[in-house]
């Protein structure tokens, strides 16, 4: 699958190191990388090649140089469906209704895609995880039109919260978001995502990297972090996604044929 990378810090922080570990698991997930950082303007600089990170020249001349920065999401990709592109790259990125920049990357597979069917035509790229970003907004986008205004941070939670339940239902749903204001992180396969407090920072990470004090993250919650700590934690929604081979033996199927 692939591997997920979040950071919200009280304080720009440098970076390069825990990037670099992150990046030296590309030889597991050798189909792309992704790097976006948000400077106070909020809008992502987003970069991203749909190569292996160990072998990348412009991630190399990235982290030669200080990467300062409060919040980034990082991600390395291990390909189920889509054409090794940049278009089906992570992260993703869209904005609301109401001018909200929003930034999705994903580990996972929707199994049951009834619920994301009706984006594969306004998708760049193949992946289920952009039709995901698509989904959330449109659940974002119905509620601000209903009520003639943006959400206030606890309704762009609660919200959010219903969506990914919904589509935990479906598959395996790990994801880091970030809305401009709070990062956001969700598991529903045990195990797969970890968190690291540190004095001015949250770490996220799919495996635990360096020393250091690691937790799971609460599973089958959403949650959201600002500034370097813990924001909101959501109810537990029930929908687990226990490992099944079988459940990737179609989408193996259609990735050995591209």
């Amino acid at each position: 699958m692939c591997e997920l990378l979040g950071v919200t810090a009280k304080r720009r922080l440098r970076l390069n190191a825990l990037l670099r570990e992150f990046y030296s698991h590309s030889s597991e997930h050798p189909h792309g990388w992704g790097l976006a950082c948000f400077p106070d303007s909020g809008t992502p600089v987003l970069e991203k090649e749909p190569v292996e990170a160990g072998t990348s020249l412009l991630l190399n001349e990235r982290l030669a140089s200080p990467v300062l920065e409060r919040t980034v999401i990082a991600h390395i990709r291990r390909a189920t469906i889509g054409h090794l592109t940049y278009e089906n790259t992570h992260p993703f990125t869209t904005a609301d209704n109401r001018g909200r920049r929003w930034t999705l990357a994903h580990n996972g597979t929707i199994f049951n895609g009834s619920l994301l069917e009706r984006f594969k035509g306004r998708q760049k790229g193949e992946t289920d995880s952009e039709c995901i970003l698509f989904y959330l907004i449109e659940q974002i986008d119905r509620t601000q039109d209903r009520l003639g205004r943006a959400l206030d941070e606890t309704e762009r939670f609660d919200l959010l919260a219903e969506a990914v339940a919904d589509l935990s239902a479906n598959g395996k749903v790990n994801l880091l978001v970030y809305d401009g204001d709070l990062l956001y992180a969700h598991v529903n396969l045990r195990g797969t995502l970890y968190y690291r407090k540190e004095e001015d920072a949250l770490v996220f990470s799919t495996r635990p990297l360096k020393e250091g004090d690691w937790h799971h993250v609460p599973p089958m919650r959403l949650v959201a972090a600002k500034d370097g700590d813990f924001r909101r934690i959501g109810e537990d929604h029930g929908h687990e996604y226990c490992l099944n081979p079988d459940d990737y033996r179609y989408t193996y199927m259609l990735y050995a044929a591209l």
